[in-house]
């Protein structure tokens, strides 16, 4: 009786460590921030889908000029200063000195003492993506505005393409480190993709 009292207790204490790794599997990629989600999204969404939507909704160019430009400004205040910070604790910002000169400072949230990060993988999956697919859409409009010579329209794409490349650019910035790390780990990954091969 004795040996078959042990073994229950060895699998209650295993299936008890699984039911804990579950739940700290479901808190990590559980959404921590839902509303600044929401809006990292939101402004970004939404000034794609008043351009592609603009000549049907109305004929007046200037309304949907600063529609957009209003839109595409709000969300590089939004993700500059606060999604970026909120969901995967990284921010940017550019600091002139005394002598006039730019400088250009990046930061990351320092991780924890119990080594954990206090964004979660879903928050991070949402961000980046936001990210890096909308200045994608961006430059793909503007390329279709100069071939199409949509010409007063390629003044409000590149506003798009500006203002969220520089978001973008920052972000990539903050997340790797120097501009010296960037090439270094680019050239790491094409070494590596080329030994694969």
């Amino acid at each position: 009786s004795l040996p078959q009292d042990s073994s229950d207790d060895i699998e209650d204490v295993s299936l008890f460590d699984a039911d804990d790794d579950v739940s700290r599997r479901s808190k990590k990629s559980k959404i921590r921030h839902p509303v600044a989600s929401f809006f990292h999204l939101f402004f970004r969404v939404s000034a794609i889908v008043v351009y592609l939507l603009c000549e049907l909704l109305t004929s007046s160019f200037i309304a949907c000029m600063v529609t957009i430009i209003l839109l595409l400004s709000c969300d590089f205040w939004a993700v500059k200063n606060v999604t970026g910070r909120l969901m995967v604790g990284l921010r940017w910002w550019n600091q002139v000195d005394d002598d006039g000169r730019s400088h250009w400072v990046f930061e990351a949230r320092k991780v924890s003492a119990q080594g954990g990060k206090t964004s979660s993988e879903a928050e991070s999956r949402i961000f980046w993506l936001g990210l890096i697919t909308c200045p994608m859409i961006w430059v793909i409009f503007a390329f279709s505005a100069l071939f199409s010579f949509k010409v007063k329209w390629l003044a409000v794409v590149v506003m798009g393409v500006v203002l969220q490349g520089a978001n973008l650019y920052g972000y990539i910035r903050c997340k790797v480190g120097s501009r010296k790390n960037l090439t270094s780990m680019a050239t790491n990954y094409l070494g590596k993709q080329f030994l694969r091969q």
